[in-house]
C-alpha cells in the first residue's frame, strides 16, 4: 500500500484526483510535487512536526494537495465546516491551537471576520484563489517553493471537531503509530481490503472534504493508487452524471442524498449507465427502511452500510443480503464488540434498548485539551460509547433507537441542541428554550424549538420571525430551527432538569396523527 509519492514514481500522469464539475485533473505526479512545495511553504512560516493548522475551504483542487503536505510535515490538520459562523470557526481555532488558517476566496466573509477576531493569536492567515485583505495567497507562495521532499519529514493525521452534548466542539485526536509518512493508516488497510478498494478503484465523494469519511476515505484511495472524484458539492442528477462519465466503482453516500437522487423522475434516473459501480457505502445518520429497500432496487445489492462514529471506538457493517433478512439494522460488529448496557452499567440481553458501548478495541483516542470528556467516554471496564442508544437482536445485529441526550441528526448532519438552547436563551424576551429533532420526510429529522416567553404578548409570529433570524445570524444555518412555537410553561422540574421528553412524544404523537 504505497504512499501517493510512490505511485508517482511508477504512473506519474495517473489521475490522483479529478475534481467532478470542472474535470480538473491532478495526476500523481503533480501531487508529490505540489504537496511536497505545501511541506516546504509550512516549515518555511515556522510550523513544525505536531504543529496545528486549520483549513475552512470549499471542496477545491487545493484541499487535498494542502491535507497531503501537512501530512508529510507532521503536521495535525483540522478541516472546519463551511456552515460554521465567526464564533464557532474561531473556537476551533484557537482550542487546537492553529498556527495557520486556510481559507478561499468565496468564504471571505467568514474568514475575514475571523482574522479580525483572532487577537494575533494565529500566526498565519492565508488563502486560495481571490485573497481577501490580510490574507497571504497560498497559491503564490506555494509555488515559489522547492518541490523535493523536506529533510524532516515526518506523518501528519487529521483531527477533526465533534460537537458534545453541552453544544461545545471537540477535538477527536488519533495520534499516527508511526513517524513512516509512507505507512498507511488502518483504515487504509482495514477498510480498504474489506471493501476492495485498490489501484484500479474509482472512488466518488459527493460530500464535502471538510467531513471525517469523505475526507479519510478520499485519502485512503489515493493510499492505494486510485482514482477519487470530488464533487464540489451536491447535486442529484451530476452525481449520477459524474458515476457515469468517469465509470465510478466506489462511492459513499449519506441517506439524505438518496432520498434526493430517488426523487428525481424515473426517466432521468434511467438515463444514466450505473453498471460501473461495484461498492456503494452509506454512513452518518439512520437511513429509512423503505429510501433503503428502493436503493437497493434500483442499484443491486451491492449497498454496504457502516455504523461508526469519529472517536473510532468501534464499528459494525452490514451488507444487503444481510440487511434484507435484518431490515432497518445497521450490522454486526466490524471492529471491537458491541455491548448494550443500561444507565447503571448492567449489560442488557438480546432485544433490550440501551447505551451502545464497544470492547476489545486495542486503539484509544483523546478528546483534544479535554481530558474529563475523555474520561465520561469509557465505563468502568473500559468499554467505550459515542453516546448512541439501541438493541441487539439473536443474531448480534445491531438496531439503532435514539440519540443520547436528544442528538438531532439531520441530513446526515448530527446537531446538539443545547448549543442552540445556549443562544436563545441569551435573548431579552426568552424566558426558556427547548429544542429537540422531529420527524422529517426528506432529513430525516429537522430541528424544532420550543419557546417560553418573558412576557406572553410577545409570543407572536412577528416575534418568532424575529428570533429566528437572530439565530440564523449567529449559528450555521442548518443549526437553526425550522419550527419555532411558543408555551406557557417548558416541563422543567424543581431540580433544574428540562424534561425534554415529553415535549418530543408530543410532538411524535402528533406527526403520527
Amino acid at each position: 500500500m504505497p504512499h501517493p509519492s510512490i505511485t508517482a514514481e511508477t504512473t506519474p500522469d495517473k489521475p490522483a484526483y479529478i475534481m467532478a464539475g470542472s474535470g480538473e485533473i491532478v495526476t500523481y505526479g503533480q501531487l508529490d510535487r505540489r504537496s511536497n512545495q505545501a511541506a516546504h511553504l509550512f516549515r518555511s512560516l515556522g510550523l513544525k512536526t505536531g504543529d496545528h493548522i486549520g483549513i475552512m475551504m470549499y471542496n477545491c483542487r487545493q484541499f487535498l494537495e494542502i491535507c497531503w503536505g501537512a501530512q508529510r510535515a507532521g503536521l495535525i490538520y483540522t478541516p472546519i465546516s463551511t456552515h460554521l459562523k465567526k464564533a464557532e470557526s474561531l473556537y476551533i481555532l484557537k482550542d487546537c491551537n492553529a498556527k495557520a488558517f486556510i481559507s478561499c476566496g468565496s468564504l471571505s466573509g467568514v474568514a475575514t471576520e475571523v482574522l479580525a477576531a483572532s487577537n494575533k493569536e494565529i500566526d498565519h492567515f492565508l488563502m486560495v484563489d481571490e485573497i481577501s485583505v490580510g490574507y497571504q495567497s497560498w497559491d503564490k507562495l506555494v509555488e515559489t517553493q522547492a518541490s523535493s521532499r523536506i529533510s524532516d519529514e515526518s506523518h501528519g493525521v487529521s483531527m477533526l471537531y465533534s460537537s458534545g452534548t453541552t453544544g461545545q466542539p471537540k477535538g477527536i485526536f488519533i495520534p499516527p503509530k508511526t513517524t513512516d509518512v509512507h505507512a498507511p493508516d488502518d483504515l487504509s488497510i482495514t477498510v480498504g481490503d474489506k471493501f476492495g478498494f485498490g489501484g484500479e478503484s474509482v472512488y466518488l465523494t459527493p460530500a464535502p472534504l471538510y467531513h471525517a469519511a469523505p475526507l479519510r476515505y478520499t485519502m485512503m484511495n489515493i493510499y492505494l493508487g486510485g482514482t477519487c472524484v470530488i464533487m464540489e458539492s451536491f447535486d442529484p442528477e451530476k452525481a449520477l452524471q459524474a458515476i457515469e462519465r468517469y465509470r465510478v466503482t466506489h462511492s459513499q453516500w449519506v441517506p439524505i442524498m438518496f432520498v434526493r437522487m430517488l426523487k428525481l423522475s424515473e426517466d432521468i434516473r434511467r438515463q444514466y449507465d450505473m453498471s460501473s459501480m461495484q461498492l456503494v457505502i452509506h454512513a452518518a445518520a439512520p437511513c429509512p427502511v423503505e429510501i433503503k429497500q428502493k436503493m437497493i432496487d434500483w442499484w443491486g445489492e451491492i449497498i454496504i452500510e457502516y455504523y461508526a462514529a469519529s472517536e473510532d471506538v468501534g464499528a459494525t457493517l452490514i451488507n444487503s443480503k444481510d440487511w434484507l433478512s435484518h431490515r432497518g439494522s445497521v450490522g454486526q460488529a466490524y471492529t471491537g464488540r458491541v455491548r448494550i448496557c443500561d444507565d447503571d452499567g448492567n449489560e442488557l440481553t438480546v432485544g433490550e434498548v440501551g447505551t451502545i458501548y464497544f470492547s476489545d478495541k486495542a486503539d484509544k483516542f483523546d478528546y483534544h485539551n479535554d481530558p474529563k470528556k475523555t474520561a465520561e467516554v469509557f465505563n468502568d471496564k473500559g468499554w467505550a460509547t459515542s453516546g448512541d442508544v439501541g438493541y441487539l437482536d439473536q443474531d448480534d445485529f445491531l438496531y439503532l433507537t435514539d440519540r443520547k441526550d436528544f442528538m438531532i441528526i439531520s441530513g446526515g448532519v448530527n446537531i446538539y441542541p443545547q448549543e442552540i438552547e445556549n443562544l436563545i436563551i441569551t435573548h431579552d424576551k426568552v424566558a426558556d428554550v427547548a429544542v429537540f429533532g422531529i420527524p422529517h420526510a426528506e432529513f430525516g429529522e429537522s430541528v424544532q424549538a420550543v419557546v417560553q416567553t418573558v412576557n406572553t404578548e410577545d409570543a407572536t409570529e412577528e416575534f418568532s420571525e424575529e428570533l429566528l433570524t437572530w439565530v440564523r445570524q449567529r449559528l450555521s444555518s442548518i443549526k437553526t430551527p425550522r419550527h419555532l412555537d411558543f408555551t406557557d410553561q417548558l416541563p422543567r422540574m424543581d431540580n433544574g432538569k428540562l424534561y425534554k421528553r415529553f415535549l418530543v412524544e408530543e410532538y411524535k404523537n402528533a406527526a403520527l396523527t
